[in-house]
């Protein structure tokens, strides 16, 4: 198994923008694998790639019992209705706040070997899909809330016991610290 430690809110990394996909390799098949493995020892509904640290456009889900991942999706609402349901995140870990997401999306994109796929959702799975592709964009949810919501839960947040921490990891051991390398010169 491949738990990597997950980015918490104040990470750069999670502002940034991630990269297209362009190499469907054997990297690409374990960012996959780690990132399932991730998801699932956080109990997540998803998780994208600049969570761990990755910048590429890469997320997986975990919904109602089906597993999934996408790369590079394209994501288009289908119709007008939305939702404001509890929504939480890995990288803002023990917070749940109202947020208001399309009731429906179909999304595209391609699998980890290159094959193009759609997925089809609503409620929870179209939340999630919005959610981690929000990730990949450099947003998170809480800036989708409306301003005194957002106000709010910003405020709440600053009292969090994980502020000031980079990471986390989903079984409780510590993060491993860093590794800077010096040159030699």
């Amino acid at each position: 198994m491949s738990v990597t430690p997950i980015r918490i809110m104040g990470d750069p990394v999670l502002r940034t923008p991630a990269a297209p996909v362009v190499d469907f390799d054997a990297e690409l098949r374990q960012l996959v694998a780690d990132l399932t493995d991730t998801m699932h020892a956080a109990g997540g509904a998803g998780i994208a790639a600049p969570q761990i640290g990755v910048g590429l456009r890469v997320f997986t889900w975990y919904v109602d019992g089906e597993v999934g991942h996408l790369v590079n999706p394209d994501v288009t609402p289908v119709g007008e209705e939305t939702e404001e349901d509890a929504e939480g995140c890995l990288s803002i870990p023990g917070f749940r706040f109202d947020c208001r997401r399309h009731l429906y999306v179909a999304a595209t994109g391609w699998d980890m070997h290159g094959e193009p796929i759609r997925v089809e959702g609503s409620h929870k799975l179209a939340r999630a899909i919005q959610h981690e592709t929000d990730h990949l964009d450099g947003v998170l949810f809480v800036d989708r809330l409306d301003a005194e919501a957002r106000a709010a839960a910003l405020d709440v947040l600053q009292g969090a016991e994980w502020q000031g921490a980079q990471a986390w990891l989903p079984d409780g051991s510590p993060v491993p610290a860093p590794v800077v390398k010096v040159s030699p010169h």
